[in-house]
């Protein structure tokens, strides 16, 4: 099973979309200070969206959808919603 899942960094307004079978443990990673990618700067992170798909290519094109102008529409929505 793969998740899609959206983050929310309120320090910065920054939102990050990815993919994983595990978002919580994958939320851990982009909080760990020893992360070196683009979202430790951001830090830190808040999972405000989660969505299953039954493979890892489902998963692969939900998160191309979501990381479209509409798809962030949509996540922002949530963010603004909560």
């Amino acid at each position: 099973m793969y998740f899609v899942y959206a983050l929310y960094s309120s320090k910065s307004d920054k939102i990050y979309i990815g993919y994983s079978e595990n978002p919580e443990k994958r939320l851990q990673s982009h909080n760990d200070e020893r992360n070196k990618g683009w979202t430790r700067k951001f830090q830190p992170w808040k999972l405000v969206y989660t969505e299953e798909c039954a493979t890892k290519t489902a998963a692969l094109k939900r998160e191309k959808q979501l990381k479209t102008a509409a798809g962030r529409r949509f996540v922002w929505e949530l963010i603004k919603n909560n």
